[in-house]
């Protein structure tokens, strides 16, 4: 599957380089080149940089493990993962991992989320009976991560702030509407190609308790101003990771767990792993990198924008798609996308709020896919990106969809 993939990316770039050739522009031939070389230098800039980060978590899981904390959370959802991850064993370590990454995803802890999301794929890894292929289980974990809710995205709130925007947080609604119809969607499709049954009882229970926290938090954030989100989401995130961090450490030294020995021995695994991301990281960014100097994004924005109107639809939502095709690609070029957006037409503006939830509600599948596979050296992902892209595509439906319900 990667290998289709990458090298199709790479005939659409030279297809669009042709292209661009043939109507005048040779500054392409730069660009291209260029993208390239900044592809390289971003690859090892994101693998050096993950090193320090990867190597704390892996140490501090590591001791969390020994005291006995990450069991308490994987037993919380245990019966929950087990149903949707049944060919993991009960008891195994995965469940811990998987719940911990997930919880940072929803609480929007980045600095945390990721290196917990190499440690489950490396536990999952462990039931994997051929290393070079995608199971079950690293499927749906990989398309949960690619679609994961947020429940306040701060960092959305602050770059509208800066832009000026009237109420920077009046976006939180639209955001998680759309990002929890990407979630649900990627875990449909998931459930439908693995054959998971759903519908049962632990899946619905656990779901109406998510579900009711999700409504109980809507409802005691609207009507704060966006200051007061923040200052609240921000208090809460750094309150549940300093608890995690204090009661690993706490708890494992009570139960006279060799702490630094363990918090050593897990940060070197996490130093191993960042280097070996380098290649996986590298090949990813430099087809992304092809594609977007090459045009082909542009191209494909005008033949959206073509089909669109000759529907007789309404294409004031085509003002913020770059924000929409370069998310699966590129976390910082669809940022780039959307802070011009907002600058062109205006924070305000239907095109400028559109692009913000877009921003908040999709997920770069392809940099999740070489990061997360790549850390194990997967090769093969079977229907893992297939699933990804469609949640992502009910992510950018949901949010167009969303946006013209709140904005008109």
């Amino acid at each position: 599957m990667l290998n289709r993939v990458w090298f199709t990316f790479f005939i659409v770039a030279a297809l669009a380089i042709t292209a661009q050739l043939f109507s005048g522009n040779t500054q392409v031939l730069h660009e291209s080149v260029a993208g390239i070389f900044a592809s390289a230098k971003l690859a090892a800039e994101i693998s050096l940089g993950l090193i320090g980060v990867l190597a704390l978590w892996m140490g501090l899981m590591q001791v969390g493990e020994k005291a006995g904390v990450v069991g308490v959370f994987a037993k919380a959802f245990e019966p929950l993962l087990a149903k949707l991850m049944p060919e993991v064993p009960r008891g195994h370590r995965a469940y811990g991992s998987v719940t911990m990454n997930l919880t940072a995803n929803i609480l929007g802890l980045d600095n945390a989320a990721t290196p917990l999301g190499l440690k489950a794929m490396n536990d999952l890894q462990s039931l994997n009976p051929n290393k070079s292929v995608a199971t079950n289980a690293q499927i749906l974990f990989l398309v949960l991560n690619t679609s994961s809710v947020t429940l306040v995205p701060v960092t959305v709130f602050l770059y509208r702030a800066q832009q000026g925007a009237t109420a920077p947080a009046d976006i939180f609604l639209p955001i998680l509407l759309a990002t929890t119809c990407s979630t649900l969607v990627g875990l449909i499709i998931v459930a439908l190609v693995q054959r998971i049954s759903l519908l049962n009882t632990v899946v619905l229970g656990y779901g109406m308790v998510i579900v009711s926290l999700l409504c109980a938090l809507v409802w005691s954030l609207v009507g704060l101003t966006s200051e007061a989100i923040g200052a609240v989401s921000t208090a809460l995130g750094n309150g549940i990771l300093l608890l995690l961090i204090l009661s690993f450490v706490l708890v494992a030294g009570v139960r006279r767990v060799a702490v630094y020995d363990e918090f050593i021995s897990g940060a070197k695994q996490g130093f191993e792993q960042a280097i070996k991301l380098i290649p996986y990281l590298l090949a990813m960014l430099l087809a992304i990198g092809l594609l977007r100097s090459s045009g082909a994004l542009d191209y494909l924005l005008s033949l959206v924008a073509a089909i669109v109107s000759a529907f007789g639809a309404d294409t004031r939502f085509i003002d913020a798609m770059p924000t929409a095709l370069m998310k699966p690609f590129s976390g910082s070029g669809a940022r780039a996308m959307m802070l011009e957006t907002m600058q062109h037409h205006g924070v305000d503006s239907f095109a400028g709020r559109l692009s913000a939830v877009l921003q908040g509600s999709t997920e770069t599948t392809f940099y999740v896919l070489a990061v997360y596979f790549g850390s194990v050296g997967i090769k093969h992902g079977r229907h893992a990106l297939g699933c990804g892209l469609a949640a992502d595509f009910a992510g950018i439906v949901a949010a167009i969809s969303v946006c013209y319900w709140f904005y008109g």
